[in-house]
């Protein structure tokens, strides 16, 4: 793993004392090593870095404080982007719904060896997923068009609860008409927080 892009690109890290920064590298290396060798066997990712990948996961810290999550729920998490790298810092319990098999015992596998005890797989679509309960934060990255990805979520957010969209340029048009949506850019990916009592709007 080539620290010197995400030292230089995520000032947050700045702020973690030597024992916590020590042990994010440490979980970061093991990923690397466990996700090479896992895709050797099976595609789960075209990803040119993953150095790239960790920075866009995680720069949104720069911009928002995210601390006031205790429960985050991750939409079609795939290989962890962005939801388990935000797990490595943040104090919040994490659910990865990831229906994809492959996948998801990849996700299973990172959570076994790098010990992440606030993190929890669950192999199922989140719609048909019964037992719903109230996320403070859900995350998703370019998985669907905004307003199905609120329909999806119904039952696992109310007003006070955010949305942290991971997107591309057209993410302007899937909130056109909400007022508090904030899109926030950083080298030409989005970054879209909608609250929660204007994604109900959808459905």
């Amino acid at each position: 793993m080539n620290f010197a892009p995400l030292n230089e690109n995520l000032d947050f890290l700045k702020g973690l004392n030597f024992k916590n920064l020590q042990e994010f590298k440490r979980n970061l290396s093991l990923y690397e090593h466990i996700f090479q060798n896992y895709s050797k066997i099976h595609n789960i990712s075209h990803f040119k870095t993953l150095e790239n990948e960790i920075i866009h996961s995680l720069k949104i810290l720069d911009f928002k404080d995210l601390r006031f999550a205790k429960s985050v729920v991750d939409v079609g998490s795939g290989a962890g982007f962005p939801a388990l790298f935000l797990a490595l810092v943040l104090r919040a319990n994490f659910y990865l719904f990831e229906p994809n098999f492959k996948k998801a015992a990849f996700l299973t596998l990172i959570k076994s060896e790098l010990k992440l005890t606030n993190v929890f797989i669950i192999r199922e679509k989140i719609e048909l997923y019964k037992e719903k309960f109230t996320a403070n934060l859900i995350t998703s990255r370019a998985l669907m068009r905004a307003d199905l990805l609120f329909r999806l979520c119904s039952g696992f957010f109310d007003e006070k609860s955010q949305f942290l969209l991971y997107k591309g340029s057209g993410i302007y048009e899937e909130l056109k008409g909400l007022k508090e949506a904030e899109i926030i850019d950083f080298n030409g990916r989005k970054y879209a927080l909608i609250k929660g009592s204007e994604a109900k709007k959808f459905i």
